[in-house]
């Protein structure tokens, strides 16, 4: 079956935080003046890569083999007895990644993925946590969670959640969180969270960097969110601007790069000092890669298509070339989606991919180019830049 995609509206905030959650949190306060950090201590962190294959009812046993205590996937796929007598076709591949989750629940990916990288923004790191995949293997499903019920909750909500317990657990710190939401269709982007429905927008939103490297969206929404409830009722809202159509491989198939952002101010209630520290959380939910043959695709949907395979391609590019020491270039403009994460990409962040999987016979060789293409992302060493407070003090 086909995992649907979550009714979006109001109501939703207000259930998945009444459900097993406490009071609402409170007010973080006024936006701090706009001075800048002083400079973060620098360090290494490697790219976390994380296997998620979708629940099925025709799990492909003689092609797939999930070892979760080592961690590792063994794809197998029987030589062709079309080849002759003498035939060198390979067989077997194995892959070794940080996690392998099969038939895991929504919490147990959240742990697994996500529950460190959110503490370490509210820590003073940037944050980026990817959904890849081929279309239909349920990235939306990992990233925004289904409507069955507060168990059924996604990636997102679940970091809204734990962003507001962070920041309630620290009355030491004047806290100021901020979200926007970006979608990134044919190369156009677009602010779902405007008054201006997607349609009547131009798409032409400028990407900008400051004097330090920071990236920013020229024109796009940034408002403050003093609440879960409020935070949770904005993504919901922003979510059902976004452009689907219908596939053969899934009814419901987002057709665009979605880049959900909380933005985190922190100031000392404590010190004197008038520093602000800024960090980010990019939560991606990216297309589905495809095969146009696969997915039966034509006229617009064939557009799309093209447009998403080469800006996936584009992002292959970049984490090949960060992972080249070698290298002093690296091609973060070659697209919009590489460009808008390019600060936590490649320096100040904490990064975490989840290769989503559809393990059945039919989708096996989309399944291996995941792998390897999460293989590759796995190796990529992103330097991290921690700008807490204390590490800046003691930098000094």
């Amino acid at each position: 079956t086909i995992w649907p995609r979550p009714t979006s509206r109001r109501g939703i905030a207000r259930t998945l935080i009444g459900e097993g959650r406490g009071a609402e949190q409170p007010r973080a306060g006024a936006a701090p003046p706009p001075e800048v950090a002083a400079e973060p201590v620098m360090g290494r962190s490697n790219v976390r890569v994380v296997v998620r294959a979708r629940p099925t009812g025709s799990f492909a046993s003689e092609n797939f083999q999930f070892n979760e205590g080592s961690d590792s996937i063994d794809l197998r796929l029987p030589k062709d007895g079309s080849g002759g007598v003498v035939n060198n076709q390979q067989e077997n591949w194995h892959f070794k990644l940080d996690k392998v989750l099969s038939n895991a629940s929504q919490e147990q990916v959240f742990d697994a993925c996500a529950r460190e990288v959110v503490r370490s923004v509210m820590d003073g790191y940037n944050g980026t946590i990817m959904a890849y995949g081929q279309t239909g293997a349920g990235k939306t499903h990992t990233m925004t969670g289904g409507h069955v019920g507060f168990a059924d909750r996604g990636i997102v909500p679940r970091s809204i959640s734990q962003i507001y317990s962070e920041a309630a657990a620290r009355p030491e710190n004047n806290i100021t969180i901020r979200l926007s939401y970006c979608e990134i269709y044919n190369e156009l982007m677009f602010d779902l969270l405007t008054d201006v429905g997607v349609t009547e927008q131009s798409g032409d939103l400028h990407i900008t960097e400051d004097a330090k490297g920071g990236v920013h969206v020229k024109g796009l929404s940034n408002p403050i969110a003093s609440s879960e409830e409020e935070a949770l009722h904005v993504f919901f809202q922003g979510d059902t601007n976004r452009h689907v159509a219908e596939h053969a491989l899934n009814k419901g198939s987002t057709r665009s790069h979605c880049v959900f952002t909380i933005h985190v101010e922190s100031r000392s209630r404590v010190e004197s000092n008038e520093k602000v520290i800024y960090s980010k959380l990019h939560l991606v939910d990216l297309a589905g890669s495809e095969r146009v043959k696969k997915t039966g695709t034509d006229g617009v949907t064939l557009k799309e298509a093209s447009y998403i395979n080469k800006s996936l391609s584009f992002l292959e590019q970049v984490v090949v070339a960060l992972g080249d020491k070698h290298r002093d270039h690296v091609p973060y403009r070659q697209s919009k989606l590489t460009h808008m994460l390019k600060d936590s990409l490649g320096g100040n962040c904490k990064t975490t991919m989840i290769a989503n999987i559809w393990p059945e016979a039919a989708y096996w060789k989309r399944v291996d180019s995941t792998l390897e293409a999460a293989m590759r992302e796995s190796k990529r060493e992103a330097e991290s830049k921690a700008a807490a407070a204390a590490a800046a003090a003691a930098a000094k």
